[in-house]
């Protein structure tokens, strides 16, 4: 692992996936000219729209998704994930699919996200992920690149479960990918807080792709993609725009914070 320059795209996503696609391509472009190397995209980043529009759709979301991120790793020769798009299960239900792609379009790792977002926010918006999508039973992957370090995935509400987080440290992780569709009203709280805990109780750099602004209805989503280095300190925020946050991974960094605060060898209970 050499260091280098990863992007956390941030996107206001519509229930357009064409238009979706284009506004991400001009972002991971954007990435590309400052020089990043690894690139994620946030949750719902092809389509961000009502449930039922999420169903019917759900096979062309899947497909063009797929073949989106395959076609921009291969384009930029970059290695790309995309946070999170839905995959069919059957005719009522999708898995909320993260993609991990390298520079040759070929699949690193796939995760099916686990913690699904059923909640009565104090906004007065419902969320009930459930309805639509089908929890991931296995445990995020880790996946070992000699270039970038060890990328452990995870999507979204996952944030609030530290063990998951901690499995990943535990596999090797060295980055933690958490790209999201984070409430407005639970991100002015929660979000950055909850990314750097998971940044510095697993001493690993965290990339936190975002979604930002108005999507449909009421969506409204609280923006502020961030790269958080491992010892908690935010290295790039996007603001609560459309755009990118883009700052150096680098493992000696990484080895000094985990030398100087080895906490992951002082577990007791595994």
């Amino acid at each position: 692992m050499k260091s280098y320059l990863a992007a956390a795209i941030q996107m206001t996503s519509l229930p357009d996936l064409e238009k979706n696609l284009v506004e991400a391509e001009e972002l991971i472009e954007l990435a590309v000219r400052q020089g990043a190397e690894l690139v994620g995209l946030p949750e719902n980043f092809s389509f961000l729209g009502k449930e039922e529009e999420k169903i019917t759709h759900a096979s062309a979301i899947a497909s063009q998704s797929e073949k989106f991120l395959k076609t921009m790793a291969q384009r930029f020769q970059v290695t790309i994930l995309g946070g999170g798009f839905p995959v069919p299960v059957n005719s009522t239900k999708v898995y909320n699919t993260a993609l991990l792609i390298d520079p040759s379009g070929t699949e690193l790792a796939r995760y099916q996200k686990v913690h699904l977002f059923d909640v009565n926010v104090p906004d007065g918006n419902t969320y009930c992920e459930s309805s639509t999508v089908m929890a991931g039973t296995q445990l995020p992957p880790v996946y070992p690149s000699e270039k970038l370090g060890s990328l452990g995935l995870s999507v979204c509400y996952d944030v609030r479960f530290p063990e998951l987080y901690r499995h990943l440290a535990y596999k090797g992780a060295d980055i933690l990918f958490v790209p999201a569709a984070f409430t407005a009203y639970t991100g002015k709280d929660h979000w950055q807080v909850l990314l750097q805990a998971r940044a510095i109780e697993n001493t690993c750099y965290v990339i936190a792709p975002a979604q930002t602004g108005h999507h449909y209805a009421m969506r409204q989503t609280h923006g502020h993609a961030m790269i958080i280095d491992p010892w908690g300190v935010i290295l790039a925020d996007a603001g609560d725009k459309p755009g990118v946050a883009i700052a150096e991974i680098n493992p000696t960094r990484l080895e000094q914070v985990r030398r100087q605060m080895p906490c992951l060898e002082h577990r007791v209970f595994v």
